[in-house]
């Protein structure tokens, strides 16, 4: 499944943080060789954008105390 367009052009949260959001899930699916991937046709940022977007998984952006 491609992830669709409409979903990108409606989000009105912070753009940054889901990318990185969704970046970290690839990598995540990727290693980890996730079945969901296959059935994806191989397209993981795809996948990951998908989950991410309609929160079928959960992320939080960790503030670095500056020292």
């Amino acid at each position: 499944m491609i992830f669709p367009l409409e979903k990108l052009i409606e989000y009105k949260s912070n753009m940054y943080e889901i990318t990185c959001a969704a970046s970290r899930r690839a990598y995540q699916l990727s290693m980890l060789r996730d079945p969901e991937i296959e059935g994806n046709d191989g397209k993981v940022v795809s996948l990951a954008a998908q989950q991410v977007f309609t929160k079928e998984i959960d992320f939080r952006i960790e503030e670095i105390p500056v020292t």
